[in-house]
């Protein structure tokens, strides 16, 4: 595939199925073109010789089109993208419907659709798309009711209907765009072409789209990642609730449903998550009109107490501050209004204001070197008029190198004000948290613009040992691992306490002799997952008991459950839990974004608490540090009421080399370390213990032996970056 810029700006598009038939979706197409397309529409169809009043040809070969859309039936679309790619015509657009949304035929009618657009380097949209869109030119290449106002939004959405829906809102509400794209079923081109894209288009202020997924989760984060340090990027992702793709056995697996990759992605890629239209356009009107805040505190200047008590708590809703004046700030304000006002932050001018006392206000807050942006709330009073205040507010913004937000509180009178203000790019809204969350939306991107990404963490491991242990469930019934597999762990330098898996009451004797004080001694079962619900678990046995511990537990677990696979049991070194913490680190594979990682608060209490964070495989130290820091539970780790801190550290690099070895190896679909217990740091080794671990493997994703070791997808770029 090329460039995409002659997608969007084309000289000739040829409309490959245009008809005259009313409410056929060819004449749609053609008849929007030709309403509005500064260049040239061509229709094709050999059963016409003109179309609406235009010259038509019999093939796409005679039309020398750049763009060719492409409406015809199902049946013949395939015959169709091949003429345009021996015409030499190399950007499509599939409306036609009838591919893999249609079942097995579609689908495999898809599957060949993309491989004609492979073999002719074709950049094609679609299928099943209502079509695409460029403001500059005029161009409607879609069988959308109306076209879009220009402006500096590229809009990509995988919903035809929702592109329909928001073309109608926007036109009301005077809301412009660059390119639209309705995505289809991206059998080619998908949204990460896109915002690969737009993110070089000079043109685009704010990329934004509605996603119902994504085809590669981490090529999207990487390019997302260059492009949202010039260009912000806002998304609806839809589909939060949905479970998980499969069956999760893991702890992991069943708190991290598909969302929470998502979640993590989106944020790793600096993308902003909207989580509905309001807030969509709520975000990208103010990140494409505003300045970037240089702190996170917020003066609000409002002629009505409630209100601002309400734009207080969205303040601090929204994880900004309220500002605190300079004493020059309040002694200016105290010499400017009436006694009764309020010189503190949230500014009250009190009811009786006119505009001259709100202009005042606002300058003199804004000259405030602690504001970092400004709302100003007025309600209606027989003293104020709003279209002058709109006037006075826009008077002031012009002057600040902050942002400043709106809400006018009333119905009729303020709807000119309103309009007034947001052709000047000044937000106004009727409720003062939506122009408090605007505001935060600044702040979140001033932050990912100063992000500065680091390479993944690496280390020196054993890969060949690892595959030799995954590979062990080739000759197994079940794709399950347990503490069977902790030499897993070693071989990718994941410190575990000192053990061995026995299949008799001598061998655990000997094994418990070699280890120094108690050892606890655990059923070794592929069939029975929580060992300690079944009595599986015996702490703190002495040598002298072993033997006998031994067989309790294989009995314990033959009556629980006689068909289990019983490895043995194993016999461990003792972690001192009463000083370390107990946490959990593990990882989920999904579909779409690969690797994903969580860390939280372990032990019994992982799925009760569901403390947790989770971030997509391979990590950096600071993204690594981040996940130890974001937990309710981090003071644990940093020696809550007396107790010693542990050593993060250790934490930090055991998420670093599990995220090394589920990304070198695609076969692992699950892996739980839980309990991972963190210890004090009192003597400079490494304090975290790997006590136990389960993992599944898909024995189909395993190469085979003697092979050199998998490699996931390449990990993201070692030149780019993990937040700091």
């Amino acid at each position: 595939m090329g460039t995409l810029n002659e997608l969007f700006d084309p000289d000739r598009v040829a409309v490959v199925g245009a008809t005259a038939r009313e409410g056929a979706v060819g004449r749609a197409v053609t008849s929007n073109l030709l309403d509005d397309f500064d260049g040239d529409t061509v229709p094709v169809n050999p059963n016409y010789d003109e179309v609406l009043g235009t010259a038509c040809v019999d093939d796409v070969a005679d039309a020398d089109a750049d763009v060719a859309v492409v409406v015809v039936p199902p049946s013949i679309v395939l015959d169709a993208i091949e003429a345009c790619g021996e015409a030499g015509v190399r950007n499509v657009v599939v409306i036609t419907a009838g591919f893999g949304e249609t079942g097995e035929d579609g689908a495999a009618r898809e599957r060949r659709l993309a491989e004609l657009a492979d073999e002719y380097d074709l950049n094609l949209v679609g299928p099943n798309s209502l079509g695409i869109m460029s403001t500059p030119s005029g161009m409607n290449a879609t069988f959308g009711p109306e076209n879009a106002l220009p402006g500096g939004l590229s809009f990509m959405s995988q919903s035809g209907a929702f592109v329909t829906a928001v073309l109608d809102w926007a036109n009301d509400n005077g809301i412009g765009f660059k390119d639209v794209v309705s995505l289809g079923n991206k059998a080619v081109l998908d949204e990460t072409d896109f915002v690969d894209h737009w993110g070089d288009d000079e043109e685009t202020d704010v990329i934004i789209g509605y996603l119902e997924g994504i085809e590669d989760g981490r090529e999207f984060i990487e390019t997302a990642r260059e492009t949202t340090g010039d260009t912000p990027i806002v998304a609806v992702k839809s589909g939060r609730t949905s479970a998980g793709a499969q069956a999760a056995s893991s702890h992991t697996g069943t708190l991290a449903g598909s969302d929470k990759a998502y979640e993590a992605g989106l944020d790793q890629a600096g993308v902003i998550r909207a989580e509905s239209v309001d807030e969509l356009f709520d975000s990208a009107g103010i990140l494409g009109s505003q300045p970037l805040p240089d702190t996170d505190s917020v003066a609000v200047v409002t002629n009505a107490g409630g209100p601002g008590v309400m734009a207080t708590d969205a303040v601090g809703d929204a994880d900004l501050d309220m500002a605190s004046f300079t004493a020059e700030t309040t002694d200016r304000l105290a010499e400017s209004m009436p006694e009764e006002a309020n010189i503190h932050n949230p500014v009250d001018v009190i009811g009786d204001a006119d505009v001259e006392r709100f202009r005042e206000a606002l300058e003199i807050t804004v000259a405030d070197d602690n504001v970092g942006a400004a709302m100003v709330l007025a309600a209606p009073t027989a003293t104020i008029d709003f279209d002058e205040l709109a006037d006075a507010i826009t008077d002031v913004s012009d002057e600040m190198d902050a942002p400043v937000a709106a809400c006018l509180m009333g119905g009729d009178r303020t709807r000119e004000p309103k309009q007034r203000l947001q052709s000047k790019g000044i937000p106004c809204y009727f409720d003062p948290a939506r122009a408090i969350d605007s505001l935060a939306t600044l702040a979140r991107y001033r932050d990912i613009k100063a992000r500065e990404y680091a390479p993944p963490m690496s280390f020196d491991v054993d890969r060949e040992r690892a595959r030799e242990i995954l590979n062990a469930v080739r000759d197994r019934d079940d794709n399950r691992l347990g503490v069977e597999a902790m030499e897993l762990l070693d071989a990718y330098g994941i410190p575990t306490p000192a053990g061995e898996i026995v299949d008799s009451p001598e061998r655990a004797r000997e094994v418990a002799a070699g280890v120094d004080g108690d050892v606890v001694m655990k059923i070794v079962s592929p069939d029975i997952l929580h060992k300690s619900d079944i009595g599986g678990v015996a702490v703190g046995v002495a040598d002298d008991d072993v033997a006998d511990t031994y067989e309790d537990l294989i009995t314990r677990a033959r009556n629980y459950q006689p068909d289990a696979t019983v490895l043995g049991v194993q016999v461990q070194e003792m972690v001192d839990l009463d000083d370390g913490v107990e946490t959990i680190v593990g990882m989920n594979r999904d579909p779409q974004f690969g690797p994903l990682l969580m860390f939280g608060l372990g032990g019994i209490f992982v799925e009760v608490m569901e403390d947790t964070t989770f971030r997509v495989a391979p990590v950096s130290e600071p993204e690594a540090r981040e996940m130890t820091e974001e937990i309710q539970s981090a003071p644990l780790l940093r020696g809550a009421r007396g107790r010693d801190p542990v050593d993060v550290d250790a934490v930090i690099e055991t998420i670093g080399r599990l995220s090394q070895l589920v990304t070198d190896f695609p076969a692992i679909l699950e892996l739980d370390i839980n309990p991972l217990v963190a210890l004090p740091d009192d003597d400079g080794g490494t304090n975290a213990a790997a006590v136990d671990v389960r993992l599944t493997v898909d024995p189909e994703a395993l190469d085979p032996p003697g092979t050199d070791a998998e490699t996931d997808p390449k990990p993201l770029d070692a030149e780019e970056p993990t937040d700091d």
